[in-house]
């Protein structure tokens, strides 16, 4: 049974041995299809202390890991110019330069389309003159149409021969090799045509032109690249919301001075003011006022939350209704929002297992196609009728333009990038492609009780005087006594109080005993609060309390006892309650063909009581902490694909272990390394987004890998002419230029489905 990690002691070690590795990520400029990022991949993985490299051709990203005792980023960035691609620099002032390349790619592109449109319209009119006999004489000469052609051809295809170039410099090839060899194998045809028709006559050919196929070639695949351009786009606009959150200036308190200052410029300790309607420039405490604030964009959540002095507020956030001063915690790269744009910036920029197949083809595939295409010229040349070079030539440049290796590398980034973007909208931060195509296969999931089934906050749900105490009256002893005391039932005992307005007062004596309960004195009265044994131990007579106590216990709830006096006083509950969307959440999992199961260190009474109000059937009952491992690698050990949800501090080695570990997570604390998803707002409905998001990306992804590969198997044997001996059909150029540019198209577009997901 393969294990994701053996034991804890592999997985510290593991951990301290990525500190000293780095990682960088480069924007790459120059890349147009799948070959493209596989040669970038290759020439980055061959440089010494490189241990991992994701090369993103949706983003055009390349993510690298190294060790800086052996190589530096200077050196990556040669091994990308050294296999013919740019590096694109970034300003590295912490603050992120939101302009968006694929939306300048998009203008260029569009502006050359446009004229490329009027072009090779009217060559393509001044080529079917007996379509359109009413035209003028002119349109129809071949200079004409040749003069036409050129520009079309070398400017606006000029961007096809700069990239072939570089990939030839460096003794390879790529897409825009096969559309540069293709269509300018078109064209040169048609100019040799043009000049020299007694050469062809003589040899028994007719001297056609197919300058509206050289461009309409050029100009199709424009449109297409534009289109991918613009889809791409789209694909990234979870990080770019993000960004536009974060607000411009800070209105910071210094020197008893109120100066309006650039975020940037904010320090930690500095206090800042924030009025109704502005958004909270960076992470922090509030010192005084409170509000309303909406947190949203960081948890998913719609509802405001209040915040009052002492709690902590996120940058980029909204603030509704009051105003307050905070003291800046956490500045620039360091903030909640800076983290998130991180954590989804890395998991955009991963690479799924699915991939490698892809990956591997893109590596051979234009030699394999300019290898197909050669020989398709040469049987065309030899054994096809007449007119054999002309039909050589055609059925040449159809294979090298149909064959576009771009949908395979567009198949997995793209859903990705969209996959892990819709999560980050809905508060769900997946660390990347393994992790989601791990998700999609997990079977059992296990639940830690406190904080992630309950609300991790005990409450008074019951409180049962003895006469002739009240519950008012019997609230102030207990509240009053517990005042001193840190434990958590205690502090329950005095925020039900506290909700209910009773005033308490400090206790002048107190002593506490582990596990049992406190003695304090309140007015001049003993109060004893605690457990049945500790009540019993101190000679105090329960009588029916005990019954409704059992009563109480049965319900998942924890009876706490109370005397004054030396006298049994009543009985308070205390519960951690479930979570709102607990047993929603576990019975959608169930229904998705889940096992779920929780894992608790409380006794099996109260944890079957919990369980059962989750609708969870399967219990692991008074497991301590570091037996949580243990539980995860028995179900492993079961065949089990396991997801473990925790709070991601507690519970790290049992997170680690699961085949996915899915924290529990806070807006401030977003980074937990134990866990592959962390779900910012705490809400287990996070947990169903998170499958649900999964198992559409791992589908779409196969979706768009197998029209990808399905494309290419088809496509290229039917413009080599396979289909020609059996029904006369010969595949028109133009066509395979429309087919190419719609496949990469489509696969952007599919991906983009997941949007609506």
């Amino acid at each position: 049974m393969h294990e994701k990690k053996e034991d804890t002691e592999k997985e510290v070690s593991k951990k301290a041995l990525s500190i000293s590795i780095k990682r960088i990520d480069l924007p790459i400029t120059g890349m147009s299809c799948a070959a493209c990022a596989s040669k970038v991949e290759r020439s980055i993985s061959s440089v010494k202390g490189v241990s991992k490299v994701n090369v993103n051709l949706a983003s055009s990203k390349a993510s690298v890991e190294y060790e800086p005792s052996h190589t530096d980023a200077e050196s990556i960035k040669n091994a990308v110019r050294h296999a013919g691609y740019g590096v694109q620099e970034e300003p590295d002032d912490g603050e992120k330069d939101v302009q968006d390349d694929h939306t300048k790619k998009f203008n260029r592109l569009r502006t050359k389309l446009s004229a490329g449109v009027f072009l090779a319209l009217v060559i393509f009119l001044g080529s079917s003159p007996k379509l359109f006999p009413w035209l003028p004489s002119f349109m129809s000469n071949v200079f004409f149409l040749w003069v036409l052609a050129t520009p079309v051809q070398f400017w606006i295809g000029w961007p096809f021969y700069a990239s072939a170039w570089k990939a030839l410099k460096h003794k390879s090839a790529d897409m825009n090799t096969l559309i540069a060899v293709g269509s300018s194998a078109a064209y040169m045809y048609s100019a040799a045509a043009a000049l020299f028709p007694s050469f062809f006559a003589s040899g028994g050919i007719t001297p056609h032109v197919y300058f509206d196929t050289s461009s309409m070639i050029i100009v199709i695949i424009t449109l297409g690249r534009m289109l991918e351009a613009r889809a791409k786009k789209r694909t990234s606009e979870a990080v770019r919301k993000l960004m536009r959150l974060k607000p411009k200036i800070a209105r910071v308190i210094r020197d008893g001075k109120m100066l309006d200052i650039a975020v940037g410029q904010v320090r930690v300790g500095d206090v800042i003011q924030i009025r109704p309607g502005e958004r909270i420039p960076v992470d922090g405490i509030v010192t005084k006022g409170a509000s309303y604030v909406d947190e949203s964009m960081i948890t998913g959540e719609s509802m405001p939350v209040v915040k009052k002095e002492g709690d902590e507020v996120i940058g980029a956030t909204m603030n509704k209704t009051g105003s307050f001063l905070f003291k800046a915690a956490r500045v620039g790269r360091e903030t909640a929002l800076a983290q998130i744009i991180k954590m989804v910036e890395q998991a955009q920029g991963s690479k799924a297992p699915i991939q490698r197949l892809a990956d591997i083809v893109a590596g051979y595939f234009v030699v394999i196609v300019i290898s197909i295409a050669v020989v398709t010229f040469a049987a065309w040349f030899v054994f096809g009728p007449k007119p054999a070079l002309t039909l050589a030539v055609l059925n040449f440049v159809a294979v090298m333009i149909i064959a576009c290796p771009c949908a395979m590398g567009l198949a997995t980034p793209t859903a990705i990038m969209v996959g892990t973007g819709k999560g980050a909208e809905n508060g769900i931060l997946i660390k990347g492609g393994e992790t989601l195509e791990n998700a999609y296969k997990i079977n059992t999931l296990i639940f830690d009780k406190t904080g992630t089934i309950t609300k991790g906050l005990p409450e008074v749900t019951d409180v049962i005087p003895k006469h002739p105490y009240t519950e008012e009256r019997l609230l102030f002893y207990a509240g009053s006594a517990e005042l001193n005391s840190e434990h958590p039932l205690g502090e329950a005992v005095i925020k039900g109080a506290k909700n209910r307005k009773i005033s308490l007062r400090e206790p002048d004596k107190f002593q506490a005993f582990e596990a049992q309960g406190i003695k304090a004195e309140v007015e001049g009265k003993e109060v004893l609060l605690g457990t049945q044994d500790f009540m019993e131990k101190n000679r105090m007579t329960l009588g029916e309390l005990k019954d409704k106590a059992e009563a109480l216990a049965l319900e998942g709830k924890t009876p706490v006892f109370a005397a004054v006096d030396r006298k049994a006083a009543g009985l308070i509950s205390v519960v951690d309650p479930l979570k709102s969307d607990a047993a929603w959440s576990v019975e959608k999992l169930r229904k998705m063909g889940m096992e779920v199961v929780m894992l608790t260190g409380d006794n099996k009474r109260t944890a079957n009581a919990v369980a059962g109000k989750a609708g969870i059937k399967k219990v692991l009952s008074e497991v301590r902490p570091e037996d949580k491992l243990e539980a995860v690698k028995a179900l492993q050990r079961e065949g089990k694909k396991v997801a473990m949800v925790g709070d991601g501090i507690n519970d790290a080695p049992a997170l680690a272990q699961a085949d996915i570990g899915i924290a529990i997570g806070s807006g401030t604390d977003v980074a937990k390394e134990a866990s592959d998803i962390t779900l910012i707002s705490g809400e287990l409905k996070g947990v169903v987004s998170a499958v649900e998001l999964s198992r559409k990306t791992v589908k779409t992804i196969k979706q768009n890998l197998f029209w990808a590969f399905f494309y290419n198997s088809v496509g290229i044997p039917i413009a080599a002419g396979v289909l020609y001996p059996f029904f006369g059909i010969l595949l028109n150029p133009i066509i395979a230029a429309a087919a190419m540019a719609f496949s990469s198209v489509s696969v952007v577009l599919n991906s983009l489905r997941l949007k609506r997901a």
